[in-house]
């Protein structure tokens, strides 16, 4: 029979084991996730008018970290208020229909920033994250708000891919794999992506890095790099990669996607030198005094679509993952009041349903259904509701 100490030993060892398992299954693949070194980023962004002194820069002062004196109030925001941008209730997702052939002017959002694109007869798909969630572990990190409108498998094939930049919530290494394994689309980044995605098996001849005001042609769409307001990093690396937002632009029709930016008067240039556009794809979602540089909030993201001349607003990067401390609902309660000061027509899909931009259906009022979780007068602020209230997500 055991000894009292041996018993001991081994449930202090059994202790001990859990703990150290569950932190190796957190790192597992982690180095694979967080892409290239520097180093091997080295020969391909050098060149760029955009890299100086080892890093990228934006072309207009923007400061990465918030001034000291907000510091302290950041951090306990993000003790206090993490759970603020949680939905009430489940996000309803709908079932796409996508056409054999891809059509005139449509998009289909599939949450975040993640949408397809159909433009003159081709399809482009942006920032594609089709991952549980936005971190290079698969325990720690933000998950999904609601599942996936759609299995990735039963995508169309597509012409392009479309990165904006390097961060988890845009550039998801899972993503990368299926794309590599169902599709036969090029990708086109950003300087630097290009090596991370060769790092991750995608072949050379399907990758395309483009700097700012560089474009490529993929079937009949013309794509241009453009100016971008914000940061990249994987890890503690900053700014090893560019970031960028893009223009596609077909025979008869153009759109811009924003990526993920702050406010920039380079909007404006790019309006009057590659635009008007039939659709704007605006992130409105993430935003914060403290990173207000990096991140438009809703008014911002309308004005910056008036710079641009564009016709039509699809708002992006919120509803799917908890980014900051904003209530869920309040980026397109805020983007409905700014829109109707300015006359500004937008479109605010269900994740999965597609639009038929030239024939856009009204707007249909989903988001108030759901509400935010901190602002249901039975809940603590800043408290979600506990997850076994929330029903199941339902499809329309």
């Amino acid at each position: 029979m055991p000894s009292s100490a041996f018993r001991r030993t081994a449930l202090a060892a059994a202790a001990l084991a859990l703990p150290v398992s569950w932190v190796a299954r957190a790192a597992w693949g982690l180095p694979t996730a967080l892409g290239a070194h520097p180093h091997q980023l080295r020969p391909t962004v050098t060149g760029s008018p955009q890299f100086a002194g080892g890093r990228f820069h934006n072309r207009m002062e923007t400061p990465v970290l918030p001034p000291a004196s907000a510091r302290r109030g950041l951090l306990r925001q993000m003790h206090d208020q993490r759970h603020v941008g949680l939905p009430a209730g489940p996000v309803p997702l709908a079932r796409p229909e996508l056409p054999e052939e891809a059509g005139e002017l449509a998009v289909t959002w599939f949450g975040h920033s993640s949408a397809l694109l159909e433009i003159d007869g081709a399809r482009v798909l942006v920032d594609p994250v089709w991952g549980e969630r936005v971190s290079p572990s698969p325990l720690i990190g933000p998950t999904r708000l609601h599942p996936v409108p759609v299995p990735f498998e039963a995508l169309p094939q597509v012409d392009a891919v479309l990165i904006s930049h390097d961060h988890y919530d845009h550039l998801d290494l899972p993503t990368v794999r299926k794309i590599v394994r169902e599709q036969a689309a090029v990708f086109v980044v950003p300087l630097g992506i290009g090596v991370h995605l060769r790092r991750w098996g995608v072949p050379a001849d399907r990758v395309v890095e483009m700097d700012w005001d560089q474009s490529t042609t993929v079937g009949p769409l013309t794509l241009t790099c453009t100016e971008a307001r914000h940061f990249s990093g994987r890890f503690f690396s900053r700014n090893t990669t560019l970031w960028s937002s893009w223009v596609i632009a077909g025979p008869r029709h153009r759109v811009f996607f924003g990526g993920d930016t702050g406010y920039t008067p380079a909007f404006a240039e790019i309006g009057a030198r590659l635009g008007p556009f039939d659709l704007t794809l605006m992130p409105i979602g993430a935003y914060n005094e403290a990173w207000k540089a990096m991140h438009m909030d809703p008014e911002e993201a309308v004005r910056a679509h008036g710079d641009l001349g564009g016709r039509m607003l699809l708002p992006v990067h919120w509803a799917t993952f908890n980014l900051a401390f904003h209530r869920w609902a309040e980026p397109v309660e805020r983007l409905l009041a700014a829109a109707g000061a300015s006359g500004t027509r937008i479109v605010i899909p269900l994740p999965g349903q597609r639009i038929d931009v030239l024939d856009a259906p009204p707007l249909s009022d989903w988001w108030s259904t759901v509400g935010s979780a901190a602002g249901r007068p039975d809940e603590e602020p800043g408290r979600p509701a506990p997850v076994s209230s929330r029903p199941e997500h339902r499809r329309e």
